[in-house]
């Protein structure tokens, strides 16, 4: 499928209307409902626990069938770690403490340790599409000016790390299976990230040992480790297309704004009904950034009174799949290019 061109994808995504302060007209929409939320953690927990049990089942049935509960395990593991998302941005619960507490158990089960992921994810929303302030909570991305002064090696490394196997199935196992094992970017932010760290790393070493001791190393590798491995591979998938899109845009400090950058910089991933709700509507990345402190169980309402919204930013599944194939900043045409787009770049240059 090829890629739209920046034409074709600014008529898709139309720009949001001038001056619409968004921030106050969205603020009914901030409040917490601790009776909702506690019923969705209860729904998610249930059915989690229900579908890592069948996979289990499964896996002891015939091991060639695991992969029949992995995937909706991994599928209901993503909502749990939406929901830890929520607490971490103080939405899900009326209440601080709530929040926190909710954010660092269910941490247990993502693998992510909530103070160190809540920090490194508050940097990224206050400084998303800020071409000078990338590098803390997001995708490693390179302007075509800065791979082309990187050394061979460099860009050798590069290309290694946007490659999708890499992207999409080993990095993610890495940084949710030993990355979030340590708090790389904060060691020197104070006690609170390592408390946070260790802390969850313990608790994960006696939630494992009970496993194994309940169901034997096999079966905990086959079951439990390959949820979680193809949880981070589709968490991944899903942060990547919210950012890395052809009609996304990037700018510097001086013509940053952060409704600008939320409405221009995060697309609406339009997916099938159950997948929505499989991933926390996390897909109206758009909203959230305009107002993180939305519950996600809200965010489908603003969509339903705002009808604008729901139009900006749209990406497909289908259109979705073009999107890694999206390597490299464009400063001069405003877009993201893939590798062959910059070298035709670099000869008209020529």
């Amino acid at each position: 499928m090829p890629l739209k061109t920046s034409a074709q994808a600014a008529s898709a995504n139309p720009a949001p209307p001038p001056k619409r302060k968004w921030a106050a007209r969205l603020a009914p929409y901030r409040r917490s409902d601790n009776k909702r939320a506690v019923g969705e953690l209860c729904l998610t927990l249930g059915l989690f626990v229900a579908a890592w049990a069948l996979t289990l089942f499964l896996f002891r049935l015939n091991p060639w069938l695991t992969p029949l509960g992995v995937v909706p395990a991994a599928g209901l593991l993503v909502r749990v770690f939406i929901i830890q998302h929520d607490c971490g941005h103080g939405a899900m619960f009326n209440g601080r403490r709530l929040n926190a507490w909710v954010g660092r158990v269910l941490g247990v089960l993502t693998c992510t340790p909530y103070y160190y992921w809540q920090h490194t994810h508050a940097v990224h929303h206050a400084h998303s599409g800020n071409l000078d302030r990338r590098g803390v909570g997001d995708v490693q991305t390179l302007t075509i000016a800065e791979y082309r002064a990187r050394s061979a090696f460099g860009r050798w490394a590069y290309r290694a790390l946007r490659h999708p196997s890499v992207m999409f199935v080993i990095g993610p196992a890495y940084v949710f299976l030993l990355q979030h094992r340590w708090p790389a970017q904060l060691e020197r932010a104070g006690w609170r990230p390592w408390a946070s760290v260790m802390g969850t790393n313990i608790a994960i070493g006696l939630m494992a040992a009970l496993m194994i001791w309940q169901v034997g190393w096999v079966a905990f590798l086959a079951v439990h480790v390959a949820i979680v491995v193809v949880t981070a591979s589709i968490g991944v998938w899903l942060f990547f297309v919210q950012h890395q899109y052809e009609a996304a845009q990037w700018d510097r400090t001086a013509d940053w704004s952060h409704e600008a950058a939320a409405l221009a910089g995060s697309s609406h991933y339009v997916l099938p009904k159950p997948l929505m709700w499989l991933t926390g509507y996390i897909g109206i990345h758009h909203v959230h950034h305009l107002a993180s402190n939305i519950p996600f169980y809200r965010l489908p309402d603003v969509l339903r009174d705002f009808p604008e919204l729901a139009e900006m930013s749209r990406l497909t599944l289908g259109e979705s799949l073009t999107c890694a194939r999206l390597k490299l900043w464009d400063e001069a045409n405003r877009r993201l290019v893939t590798f062959r787009e910059a070298r035709g770049r670099q000869l008209q240059a020529v």
